[in-house]
């Protein structure tokens, strides 16, 4: 097990003879951290904290310190990192506030520098936050979904799967699944691009542009666009845009602006 000789490492951690932990690294409470994992130099990881195997862990990037939220009162909550997720440098990952509850990330996610991670998110797998992007607490994101650089998203909102969040936004309300955002955090167009890359086929984009067309093109409203998607999509990607309007959300997702001429 390589661990520099200047590294602190608390003697309640389980470390994988495998990983890797570098000069001036912190390791501090009953972390567990999986094979293969590697902390640069000076990267921190605390508390009840699992790395899972593979998992990067850059120079000054804190995963598992305690929540900015003052709910918390010293209880055990937990933060999960999963397999293959990089946190590049300066990127901060809180766990969670209340007893027994905890901030997950999914499987080879990006958390890129500077970026932040609040007490009680949920990220799914494949997610990507920018340089700079925030997520407040209890935020969920989807799978495959980008966060742009310096990009503010509220608490509870959530972010559907692949989802593409604009540069620098002020996300306020529910960003829905496949769909673009400008900086208002306005449904600007859908994600082609990034369906294509996904192997959405040919009949799953085309009806989720129509979709996006009679929601936010027309401004039909919430109630007419969950009977418009409960009456209209056939397609598993149809299926689950309508799961995810129809869900009751702290939030809201609004009905927002929708141009063309925008699409990517």
């Amino acid at each position: 097990m390589p661990i520099h000789p200047t590294a602190v490492v608390d003697s309640a951690a389980t470390i994988d003879a495998s990983a890797s932990i570098g000069p001036y690294a912190v390791v501090s409470g009953p972390v567990i951290i999986g094979a293969d994992c590697v902390l640069s130099p000076a990267a921190i990881v605390m508390g009840h904290t699992t790395l899972g195997a593979g998992c990067r862990i850059h120079s000054h990037a804190v995963v598992g310190d305690a929540p900015q939220d003052l709910k918390y009162h010293g209880d055990v909550s937990y933060c999960h990192i999963g397999e293959g997720s990089v946190v590049r440098e300066g990127a901060t990952v809180h766990r969670g506030t209340l007893a027994g509850t905890a901030t997950v990330v999914g499987k080879r996610c990006l958390l890129m520098t500077n970026s932040h991670v609040g007490h009680n998110c949920e990220l799914s797998d494949d997610v990507i936050l920018v340089s700079g992007s925030l997520l407040g607490g209890h935020v969920h994101v989807g799978a495959r979904a980008i966060v742009s650089g310096n990009a503010a998203v509220h608490q509870n909102v959530r972010i559907g799967e692949l989802a593409l969040v604009g540069i620098q936004a002020r996300i306020t309300q529910d960003v829905p699944p496949f769909c673009i955002t400008d900086q208002e955090g306005n449904v600007v167009a859908e994600n082609r691009v990034g369906m294509k890359r996904a192997g959405f086929t040919l009949g799953e984009r085309a009806e989720l542009r129509a979709a996006f067309g009679a929601i936010y093109r027309d401004g039909i409203g919430r109630n007419a666009a969950l009977q418009y998607l409960q009456n209209a999509m056939t397609t598993d990607a149809g299926r689950r845009l309508l799961a995810f309007y129809a869900h009751d959300s702290a939030r809201g997702s609004g009905m927002r602006l929708y141009n063309e001429s925008h699409a990517a």
